[in-house]
């Protein structure tokens, strides 16, 4: 399958499990794979058999910057379902949160939730 990739978006969010992350928002930065057939679009230069990288950035931004959650393991199961709903050639997607400064002690650069789906 054909991939398309979109690295490092990065949005700013209100999500977390402490008062604090939700009153004072934190960074979140997202990557994506997403898997269709580019053949058509790849022979034809026409971008309805391909999806619009753009409105792909729109899709995930109105799921980070929206409604608070909990969890990052929300965040992305939200991203991907509503890719799933805005584009109907994307066949699965893999669908990585970053949360690079978690209210936890300790030395790291990230912690992050990678998810894959397929569409049903």
């Amino acid at each position: 399958m054909d991939k398309i990739y979109l690295h490092q978006m990065m949005f700013y969010g209100y999500h977390g499990l402490f008062p604090e992350e939700r009153k004072l928002g934190q960074r979140f930065s997202v990557d994506l794979t997403m898997e269709l057939d580019l053949a058509k679009a790849g022979k034809t230069d026409e971008m309805k058999y391909s999806i619009d990288y753009g409105a792909v950035y729109k899709t995930v931004k109105e799921v980070i910057e929206g409604k608070a959650v909990n969890l990052v393991e929300t965040l992305a199961e939200k991203t991907a379902e509503q890719l799933f709903g805005n584009f109907p050639l994307l066949q699965a997607c893999t669908v990585k949160v970053y949360k690079p400064d978690p209210p936890i002690p300790g030395h790291y650069k990230s912690v992050a939730v990678e998810i894959h789906r397929v569409r049903q």
